[in-house]
């Protein structure tokens, strides 16, 4: 039983660390096995943890490099937009949809943004487009999962949990990158 709750233990130590950024802090939680649990574009860990899945939760203490992660972050500010695509990330839900959408997701190019519509046919489901919106919405892994290359069906911004000059300057970002 003892190394139940060591397991238990280690699942949920949650390490954190903020990057700057030009689009303002970004904060990063990882769990043991390096995966990115949550993140965004904001200055304290505490605003992500209410985004992680109850079963993946865990006090985040903080630390200056998250060895690859800090660096794939300093990559893509850099240029490489492609230093993130391998980042493993780890969220859970109650459906198989938002998962797969979440997956999809992530071979979504920057610099060729897609609408919600063309999203949800990426997902398999051309008429599910609320479902791949909800997808956007509940990505608690922002920029690993970049649910801010997806745009409305006109190719305005849309709604952005950081924030839509963050998603404008993201984008910028990969369209000149």
């Amino acid at each position: 039983m003892s190394s139940m709750n060591t397991t238990s233990s280690r699942n949920n130590m949650i390490d954190s660390t903020v990057v700057d950024t030009p689009a303002g802090p970004f904060t990063v939680l990882v769990g043991p096995d390096g995966a990115v649990r949550a993140s965004g574009f904001t200055a304290d860990p505490a605003n992500l943890l209410p985004l992680v899945h109850p079963s993946l939760r865990g006090e985040p203490r903080r630390r200056l490099d998250l060895g690859p992660v800090t660096a794939a972050v300093a990559a893509y500010l850099g240029g490489d937009l492609a230093a993130i695509d391998d980042v493993p990330v780890e969220q859970h839900t109650g459906g198989a949809f938002m998962s797969h959408a979440w997956q999809v997701l992530r071979d979504v190019k920057p610099g060729v943004p897609v609408t919600y519509t063309g999203y949800a046919a990426l997902a398999g489901r051309p008429t599910a487009v609320r479902a791949a919106a909800a997808a956007c919405a509940r990505n608690a892994a922002a920029l690993f999962v970049p649910c801010h290359r997806v745009l409305r069906t006109d190719g305005t911004l849309g709604g952005y949990r950081w924030g839509l000059p963050v998603k404008r300057w993201l984008l910028d970002h990969e369209r000149l990158g």
